[in-house]
């Protein structure tokens, strides 16, 4: 409803600023800083996550630049060592894949405004993440 109404964020069209952003988050949330991930993004950003109707929570959303800031550190804390995250495009964007065994486990998509992440989009459905063909950047 947002988009048609006309408020959903622009992103940059900048493939080097929005991969430098989104490098900066994924530093920034890997150490544990808060105030650093706190600067990366845009005050009323948004984060959903879709893990399939399987998974226990599903689908969820959180708004917030602090409450998403708590939720990357939650989720780089539980990455494991075994969780290998790779930039790829997503729908002509930055995103990062997460991968575990070398296999996709999320794709994170990210919308950059003016230098800030406006919205984060998390796939983690197995069933629709076997369907992807993403595009890996060097």
């Amino acid at each position: 409803r947002r988009r048609v109404r006309g408020a959903a964020p622009v992103p940059d069209p900048d493939l080097a600023r929005q991969r430098a952003v989104v490098d900066a988050f994924l530093a920034a949330a890997r150490d544990g800083d808060f105030d650093g991930l706190i600067a990366l993004l845009a005050p009323d950003v948004v984060l959903r996550a879709d893990q399939g109707a399987a998974a226990p929570l599903g689908y969820r959303e959180v708004r917030g630049a602090e409450s998403v800031a708590n939720q990357a550190l939650t989720f780089a804390r539980s990455g494991g060592e075994d969780a290998v995250p790779r930039p790829v495009l997503v729908n002509g964007a930055v995103g990062v894949v997460g991968t575990r065994g070398g296999r996709p486990a999320s794709v994170l998509g990210f919308t950059v405004t003016d230098g800030k992440i406006a919205a984060i989009d998390i796939l983690a459905d197995p069933d629709r993440l076997a369907r992807l063909d993403l595009t890996v950047l060097d």
